[in-house]
C-alpha cells in the first residue's frame, strides 16, 4: 500500500474527523489549525489505535491506515481468527487468559502494521506499547455512555453492579491508567499527516 498523495490526505483527515465522537469534532478541526507537535511513525513501528470502549477505534482503522500506506488489523478479529473463540464469551467466562493472549498476539504481528486494540488494552498493558506508535482516540464519557448502553452485543465486564456504575467506574478508573502511558494524540498525529512532504 503506497502513502497517498497530499491531497487524498486532506481528504481522509477529514473523514477520520467526521468520524470521532461528535462532541469533540469541533475542537478536534479548530487543533489542526494551530500550531503544535507533528509526530509520525518512524521506520517499521507499529501504530497501535487504542482507548476506550467504543471511541471508534475499529471505525478509524481502514482510515489511519490509508493515510499512512500500511496494512491495518483489528486485534480482537486476530485473537478470534488465531484461538477460535468468540470474544464475549471468553472476556466473561476467562478474562485472565484473554488478555495475556491479546498482549501475546499484538507482539506476533507484523511490525509496520497498524493495529486497532481492544478497549482495555491501554490499561492493562502499558508495558506492551513500549515503542510503539501509540495513538489514542479520544471519547467524552457521555458518548461512552450512550454508545455502550445501546450496544448489546459488547459484554459486560462487572456484572456484580448496576451498568451505569460499571461504566462510570471503567471509564473514570481507564481515564487516570491511560494518562501514565507515552500515547500521541489524535490532532497531534492529524497534523503530522497534513504536515508530510509530498512523496
Amino acid at each position: 500500500m503506497s502513502a497517498p498523495s497530499v491531497e487524498a490526505r486532506r481528504l481522509l483527515v477529514s473523514q477520520v474527523v467526521a468520524s470521532v465522537d461528535p462532541r469533540l469534532q469541533q475542537a478536534l478541526q479548530g487543533a489542526l489549525s494551530s500550531p503544535g507537535p507533528c509526530p509520525r511513525p518512524v521506520g517499521t513501528q507499529t501504530v497501535v489505535i487504542a482507548g476506550h470502549r467504543a471511541a471508534g477505534k475499529t471505525r478509524l482503522l481502514p482510515l489511519v491506515s490509508k493515510l499512512l500506506g500500511r496494512a491495518g488489523l483489528d486485534l480482537d478479529a486476530e485473537l478470534e481468527r488465531r484461538h477460535g473463540r468468540p470474544l464475549r464469551s471468553w472476556v466473561a467466562e476467562s478474562p485472565t487468559t484473554f488478555r495475556a493472549a491479546e498482549r501475546e498476539t499484538l507482539g506476533l504481528l507484523p511490525a509496520g502494521s497498524v493495529v486497532a486494540v481492544g478497549g482495555g488494552f491501554l490499561s492493562h498493558h502499558p508495558e506492551a506499547l513500549a515503542g510503539h506508535f501509540t495513538l489514542v482516540v479520544p471519547v467524552t464519557f457521555d458518548t461512552y455512555r450512550e454508545r455502550l448502553t445501546a450496544d448489546t452485543t459488547r459484554p459486560r465486564l462487572r456484572t456484580d453492579v448496576p451498568l451505569e456504575e460499571e461504566l462510570h467506574s471503567l471509564f473514570h478508573e481507564r481515564e487516570a491508567l491511560h494518562a501514565r502511558v507515552p500515547t500521541i494524540s489524535l490532532a497531534d498525529f492529524l497534523r503530522g499527516c497534513l504536515a508530510q512532504e509530498p512523496a
